[in-house]
């Protein structure tokens, strides 16, 4: 079945007769009437919303978590989870604010040139944090410096009086610095970093341990994140904690009970014994090669891939696949493929000396995917789960759950709703789009 989008107007009937169309639909007015609503949100901010410290992160990938990790470290200051990232995220977050809130912690993305100034002057930071520049939207913003000059924008937006919080051991993200008149702080592995981390071993399947270096002092601490790249929202949130003058030790006591994002290196046991590592939000080159990294590491009786397409291929697609599937034979036992690139990812698997029969094209079909493991599993194996947001992959974990899902369309557009909670889960499309 094809995507339902509210972009098209064959899809507006289907769309009006379930909750979840109807909540897209309003999620596109509001994007659309952004060029309006921004003037009266601005005006909201700079008047009402004065006294509120807004933190804003932004990024190509990390925010979410980033985001999550902020919130709690800074505890009770921040009394509201507002929504995100884009323009009709960013009404409904500016909008659920009240001129009482002592710190507000929203999360701020773009998917083409020319969107960070509106929405930088309708946040109006005190604090903004860069988690990374990548590949993610390549195909709108071309390159990594058009993605960087975007993105700084959110800093350049900073009064003298606050602070950019940045990702040292990113070039792109460094290069930041000199684009703001506000005070900058480092996070990273990298010894020129302010905010630091060392020592960071796997405790496999529950936690990591890490050492943190700050100017207040070394900790070391655990937390409930798995991978190396997840360290870096930890040492974002404790620096932004040190900044707004938290205590160092209750900071990293919010940290350490912090659970993974739902869908980024989530880790959900199965009745069999077996364990999904659920990575499918994203599937931009650097968080695919992040993710197969780590785990190559995991200890498991058997490694077993499902995964979908690259988001936005940097560049020739074939070489990108086929290095990924190569990646992919180094990491694991056995791969499921779902999406139209098959072939491409075996080329590199079988390369790289991983048995054509260890392969399944599941085609675009999850269900397919689904289908090739489920009565395989047991004990000690470990399957990794990683795709591109709009296939929504997170219907395989349901269902090796035990979540009745009846949705089979291809791609899915819709922004408000995670598959766990669509109430279009186990009912479907499929009698809705018949009418279109």
């Amino acid at each position: 079945m094809a995507a339902l989008s509210w972009k098209r107007w064959l899809d507006l009937p289907a769309l009006l007769c379930t909750p979840v169309g109807r909540v897209q639909i309003r999620g596109g007015a509001l994007h659309r009437g952004w060029p309006i609503t921004s003037l009266f949100l601005e005006l909201y901010r700079r008047t009402l919303l004065r006294k509120t410290r807004v933190v804003a992160v932004t990024g190509s990938y990390g925010k979410s978590t980033t985001m999550r990790a902020v919130r709690a470290a800074l505890g009770e200051r921040v009394r509201r989870q507002l929504p995100g990232n884009h323009k009709d995220g960013l009404t409904r977050a500016v909008c659920l604010l009240r001129p009482w809130d002592v710190n507000a912690v929203m999360e701020i993305g773009i998917d083409g040139p020319g969107q960070m100034r509106s929405m930088a002057r309708v946040a109006r930071p005190e604090i903004a944090v860069v988690t990374c520049i990548g590949s993610e939207h390549n195909r709108s913003l071309k390159t990594l410096e058009t993605t960087r000059n975007e993105k700084a924008e959110l800093v350049r937006a900073l009064p003298a009086s606050g602070r950019a919080v940045l990702n040292g051991d990113d070039e792109h993200v460094r290069w930041m610095a000199g684009q703001t008149k506000a005070g900058t702080v480092f996070f990273g592995f990298g010894p020129e970093n302010e905010i630091r981390a060392s020592q960071v071993e796997l405790e496999w399947p529950n936690r990591m341990r890490l050492r943190i270096e700050t100017p207040r002092g070394n900790r070391t601490v655990q937390v409930r994140l798995t991978g190396r790249y997840m360290v870096y929202p930890v040492l974002a949130a404790v620096a932004v904690a040190l900044e707004e003058g938290c205590d160092l030790d209750e900071c990293l006591e919010r940290l350490a009970e912090l659970k993974p994002t739902l869908g980024r290196m989530e880790t959900r046991p199965l009745d069999n014994g077996a364990l999904l590592l659920c990575d499918y939000y994203k599937s931009s080159y650097e968080t695919v090669t992040a993710a197969l990294e780590v785990f190559g590491q995991l200890p498991a009786k058997r490694r077993i891939v499902v995964m979908g397409e690259i988001s936005e291929p940097p560049g020739s697609q074939g070489p990108i696949y086929r290095e990924i599937g190569k990646r992919i034979a180094q990491a694991s036992s056995r791969a499921v493929f779902v999406g139209h690139n098959f072939q491409r990812y075996k080329a590199g698997a079988t390369r790289a000396g991983m048995p054509a029969s260890a392969l399944v094209d599941a085609g675009g079909s999850w269900s397919l995917a689904v289908d090739a493991i489920r009565d395989d599993l047991g004990p000690g194996d470990v399957v990794l789960i990683k795709g591109r947001d709009v296939q929504r992959l997170d219907r395989i974990a349901l269902a090796l759950q035990g979540r009745p899902v009846g949705c089979g369309i291809a791609f899915c557009q819709v922004k408000e709703f995670r598959c766990h909670a669509c109430p279009m889960l186990e009912r479907g499309w499929s009698r809705h789009t018949e009418r279109t």
